[in-house]
């Protein structure tokens, strides 16, 4: 389903789903290159700290959860606001600098060349280099053991299906309904699997990435209730493909 927008003066915008990011958004925006986009989107849920005062004082444009509505919650608000400022492309940047936006440019390069549809920045290219930049081994194992089972089930061949760095062409929001998926962080797999089940093109590139205490991250807890609830995605995937479900998260928007 990939469409060559190679021609087109392009409209690319980074939303940022932001939750107490004040003390990383500075150096994360100023960490895309100049030039690669032409807007970003903050999209504050409910923060405690000054995170929409330095976002609006450096240009960016800001909506506000009235309260915290939670991840997936926040993501829904991101893509509706893009879509409704004309994005062609849009990039899902998360506030904290874990993820180094140099790589924009490169993930818009195959989207804008129609190769993918759908752009996943990768955590892991070795072991080694993986831990040695502070990603928990818990979450290490958990992760190669998640992204495996995936690969199996969607018929692709990512190297991390669980990064917060993500680009997507408009057709592709256009399509997933994804405002059916959970206000969690299980939204981010809901949306892999929607993406692999309408047929659209997923591939990932590398992204540096930086572990430390102000960049997100869920606890142990969290994590083990966002494993089972990717598996069980899985499930409805597998139910889905075989015709024995008819979730609504798998029906093309329309």
């Amino acid at each position: 389903m990939a469409e060559n927008i190679s021609n087109k003066n392009l409209n690319i915008i980074v939303v940022m789903p932001a939750y107490n990011a004040a003390k990383t958004l500075k150096k994360t925006i100023e960490e895309i290159p100049t030039g690669s986009i032409n807007k970003i989107v903050l999209v504050d849920d409910a923060s405690k700290d000054d995170t929409v005062t330095i976002a609006k004082h450096m240009g960016v444009d800001v909506i506000c959860h009235g309260k915290n509505r939670g991840y997936g919650a926040n993501q829904k608000t991101c893509y509706d606001t893009a879509l409704k400022m004309n994005a062609d492309i849009i990039i899902m940047l998360h506030p904290d600098y874990q993820y180094n936006g140099a790589v924009i440019p490169y993930a818009v390069g195959f989207l804008s060349s129609g190769i993918c549809d759908v752009i996943i920045g990768c955590r892991i290219r070795t072991r080694k280099e993986t831990l040695e930049n502070g990603m928990p081994f818990y979450k290490y194992i958990s992760n190669r053991f998640l992204t495996v089972i995936e690969n199996l089930i969607l018929g692709q061949n990512l190297g991390d299906f669980h990064s917060g760095f993500r680009a997507y062409t408009r057709k592709v929001l256009e399509t997933i309904p994804y405002n059916q998926n959970s206000d969690d962080f299980v939204f981010d797999t809901e949306f892999l699997a929607q993406a692999a089940f309408l047929g659209f093109r997923i591939g990932d590139v590398p992204i540096p990435t930086r572990y430390f205490s102000e960049a997100s991250s869920i606890n142990f807890s969290r994590s083990l209730t966002y494993g089972i609830q990717t598996i069980f995605v899985m499930f409805k995937y597998i139910l889905q493909k075989s015709t024995i479900l008819n979730s609504r998260i798998f029906r093309i928007n329309g």
